[in-house]
């Protein structure tokens, strides 16, 4: 039971001690960073992204600075039949650029790891929820629906540094679909 009990304490530890670690944007501008964005792809160890990034194409987000600090992102995702918006308002936190979204089942922990403000975006989110195991996403985010080699290959590291394999990795189909939606 100890070692048991042992064991659990240094799995808490290693996982608080690695979600710490994560890349922040130096000097973040949430001002800078507002606006449209393409959702061109993404690399998730949830199983529910895992089970359908074969069938999804790229969304849209449009990123608003409120008044207090904290960060509305009205997302787009496109259905066969409509485009399902998903708005949520993330608290700002001590840290600039790290925001967290709660409702009555899920945390979410977001930060912005990287960005040049103008073409791209690399936003981690670290969830947990009541039933289910946590899982860790990261969302390339550009302001063009174009995703650069060398954003690829930062992509990549960003994933790699979090502990997200290759095999959870998906670059998505373009669609316009939400853009239209979202700016319309």
């Amino acid at each position: 039971m100890k070692i048991m009990l042992l064991s659990l304490v240094m799995v808490l530890h290693w996982a608080a001690c690695a979600q710490a670690d994560v890349a922040l944007q130096p000097d973040f501008d949430l001002q800078k960073f507002a606006g449209l964005w393409h959702v061109m792809g993404g690399a998730s160890n949830c199983p529910v992204f895992q089970a359908m990034r074969d069938i999804m194409d790229t969304s849209a987000a449009i990123v608003t600075p409120l008044s207090n600090g904290d960060m509305r992102i009205l997302t787009g995702f496109p259905f066969p039949e409509e485009c399902k918006k998903v708005d949520r308002v993330y608290k700002k936190t001590e840290q600039s650029g790290r925001f967290f979204h709660a409702d009555d089942m899920t945390k979410r922990d977001l930060r912005v790891m990287d960005t040049d403000y103008d073409n791209y975006a690399f936003l981690y989110t670290f969830k947990e929820t009541e039933d289910d195991p946590s899982t860790t996403t990261i969302q390339i985010y550009t302001r063009n629906p174009v995703v650069s080699p060398e954003m690829m290959e930062k992509f990549k590291k960003h994933c790699h540094d979090v502990g997200l394999t290759d095999d959870l990795m998906a670059m998505l189909p373009q669609s316009d679909k939400c853009v239209k939606a979202l700016s319309g």
